[in-house]
């Protein structure tokens, strides 16, 4: 007859543990590792074209290295590539919550907020509309919609982060936003200026109709007049509709897993409200609160802007062509005539509100 004594059973519960996350770290370092290289080199190569991003040349930079080196895409690397394309990427959303104080909201005003909730239920409404009469992908006209209507691809990585869709559909929504993106900085000043908008009325029309934050501050500045600050604070008041819209996803994917023949299972709380979004909550209510010094900001939005780089990396390391082949155009298509839509809301509610 043998017994064990309880330090003895801690201690070889403590070397299991150990040794499981060691085998982990085996699994998962070596294609992590490919995906942080390639996003320092999409991170070089968006300093040289800010307005393509380094997060786009992250995911095109591993679509390529995925197609030119086969061997990349052997099972010794995916667990890396699959921890960049979910972890990363929610840790991604966390620290971009650091630089957006909930005072901004507050500061925007009233008269911004109709003209911000008209152009989201736009985008969101015509993304299940048309994407349904397009034949888009379910998960795809959603990312195509956040990512137009609240702020591209920073709304698509927190979005990816519940609805876990396919690659493809990643790829597609990011290429729709960034070819819209580098279209709005061409095309918003010439046009603001032919409507003789002031810079206030410029920026509130960039800040919700214009994707990525990089792309509104290169055509609000450009524009003068003081757009720029304006669009800046309509932009990042905007995109704390991620925390309202991913919470809905979350719970819709619940339902329809219970709806699947999940009933009997109790659905975690991190699936109903993602963990990464309560640390996304708790970073801005910290800058808020002055917790996080201003001098830190300009690192903290790089270090969020490398972590969605990686991310996107991962994901660009697994992506097949052949899959983005079948979606055809239809994506891109979608992503036009929401960018279009989405724009004339912006400009006919402010003069619906005088703010034009």
């Amino acid at each position: 007859m043998s017994s064990t004594h309880p330090a003895q059973s801690s201690d070889t519960a403590t070397n299991a543990a150990q040794a499981t996350w060691a085998s982990r770290a085996r699994a998962t370092l070596p294609g992590l590792a490919v995906a942080v290289v390639l996003a320092v080199g999409a991170t070089l190569l968006g300093g040289l074209a800010p307005i393509v991003g380094g997060p786009v040349f992250g995911i095109l930079l591993g679509m390529l290295a995925g197609t030119a080196l086969p061997w990349l895409r052997g099972t010794r690397w995916s667990a890396g590539y699959d921890v960049a394309g979910r972890q990363v990427l929610q840790a991604s959303i966390v620290v971009l919550g650091t630089g957006l104080s909930l005072q901004q909201v507050i500061q925007v005003g009233a008269g911004s907020l109709p003209v911000m909730l008209g152009t989201l239920t736009v985008a969101l409404g015509g993304a299940a509309l048309l994407g349904r009469w397009l034949g888009v992908d379910a998960d795809a006209r959603t990312l195509i919609g956040v990512g137009t209507g609240i702020c591209g691809a920073s709304a698509i990585a927190a979005t990816t982060a519940v609805i876990k869709p396919k690659d493809a559909d990643v790829a597609y929504a990011i290429g729709t936003i960034f070819t819209f993106n580098i279209a709005a900085v061409l095309l918003f000043p010439p046009l603001g200026h032919l409507l003789g908008l002031s810079g206030h009325s410029f920026g509130l029309w960039s800040g919700t109709a214009i994707n990525d934050t990089s792309s509104v501050v290169a055509a609000a500045f450009s524009y003068g007049s003081g757009a720029g600050p304006y669009a800046i604070v309509v932009k990042l008041t905007r995109s704390l509709m991620i925390i309202p819209i991913s919470v809905g996803l979350a719970l819709l994917r619940a339902r329809r897993s219970r709806a699947a023949g999940e009933e009997s299972r109790k659905m975690p709380w991190t699936q109903m409200v993602p963990a990464f979004l309560i640390g996304f909550v708790l970073a801005a209510t910290l800058d808020t609160l002055g917790a996080i010094p201003g001098s830190w900001h300009p690192a903290l939005s790089a270090l969020g802007t490398f972590l969605i780089t990686i991310a996107l990396a991962g994901i660009g390391l697994n992506l097949r062509f052949a899959q983005m082949r079948r979606a055809g155009h239809r994506p891109l298509l979608l992503g036009g005539m929401l960018w279009a839509a989405v724009g004339l809301t912006s400009l006919g509610l402010q003069a619906l509100t005088g703010t034009l």
